[in-house]
């Protein structure tokens, strides 16, 4: 059984760790809250995109744009969404299980990988990774999506891969998030059929259901747009992995702080108990000692 000093020191160590904890908990407490209003204030506005492209897009004039024409070919990228550290639960392994499921059911050519716990995932596996961000998953810039979105739209009308998909993890609640894999490109609209590289000029529209005037044309519009959605839905990506990241840490931390707490009375019970077996051995050896020079 381990001595009184050694229990005493047990102790010490685990309040430590618990005060480091709490912190850690309120620290994420204070960041998601802000996290929470970017990702909430972000979605409508990626949705209204999404819904002025699907009205633009429908133009016959638009059924061969470059981000939208349906290749045979299937040069697929994926751009995984992860943290940059670690003590966030289960967050990053959801997010690495969601993507590795996909790569292995679809197969995959090219991965862009945000978060170090990501990158080194991948890296040790030996995935071919055609790139990594890091520093940005906490706290993430639309410069951060915006150097993003331009690699994707780069290759993908370069020819380097035809359909891109996003992973991350959706944010509902502090306890609540789901790693998810959303097609990014080409864009897909209810009721269109696009055209593809072997019958550039055709194309069909069933119901465009248009309720917007286009200036100056829907060409010139949707080629400011694609762009743009791009871009906006990637940041809201991040920002929903951020806000689910802070959630998960949260509710870590939390859960460790309460744990802590339970080793803690385990630990005093045991050294309450360790004294008072010392305390008892030291009166019986007294009695004995007393009885002895009688």
């Amino acid at each position: 059984m381990p001595s009184a000093r050694d229990i005493r020191r047990r102790i010490k160590s685990v309040k430590n760790i618990q005060q480091i904890t709490k912190a850690m908990k309120m620290v994420a407490a204070a960041r998601l809250r802000r996290a929470q209003e970017r990702a909430a204030a972000a979605r409508p506005y990626v949705e209204k995109m999404h819904k002025i492209l699907d009205a633009v897009a429908a133009n016959p004039s638009n059924l061969n744009h470059p981000l939208l024409l349906q290749r045979e070919s299937r040069k697929i990228l994926y751009v995984a969404v992860t943290a940059d550290k670690g003590l966030a639960g289960a967050y990053t392994s959801n997010a690495l299980r969601e993507a590795v499921a996909r790569m292995s059911s679809s197969g995959y050519d090219a991965l862009i990988a945000t978060g170090r716990k990501g990158r080194d995932y991948f890296r040790r596996r030996n995935y071919s990774l055609t790139n990594s961000y890091i520093g940005i998953s906490e706290r993430p810039k639309w410069e951060d999506a915006v150097r993003i979105a331009r690699e994707i739209i780069t290759g993908y009308t370069g020819g380097e891969f035809d359909q891109v998909y996003l992973v991350y993890t959706r944010f509902f609640s502090p306890m609540n998030h789901k790693a998810t894999t959303k097609k990014l490109l080409p864009l897909e609209v209810e009721g269109v059929t696009f055209g593809s590289e072997s019958d550039v000029g055709s194309g069909s529209v069933q119901d465009s259901g248009s309720e917007y005037i286009v200036e100056p044309s829907p060409t010139e519009v949707i080629d400011v747009l694609l762009p743009r959605y791009v871009e906006s839905a990637v940041y809201e990506a991040l920002l929903q992995s951020a806000a689910s990241e802070l959630g998960a840490r949260m509710t870590a931390m939390g859960a460790a702080t309460t744990n802590a707490e339970d080793i803690i009375s385990q630990l005093t019970l045991n050294y309450n108990k360790v004294r008072q077996s010392a305390i008892t051995r030291e009166i019986s050896e007294i009695v004995g000692g007393v009885e002895a020079l009688q």
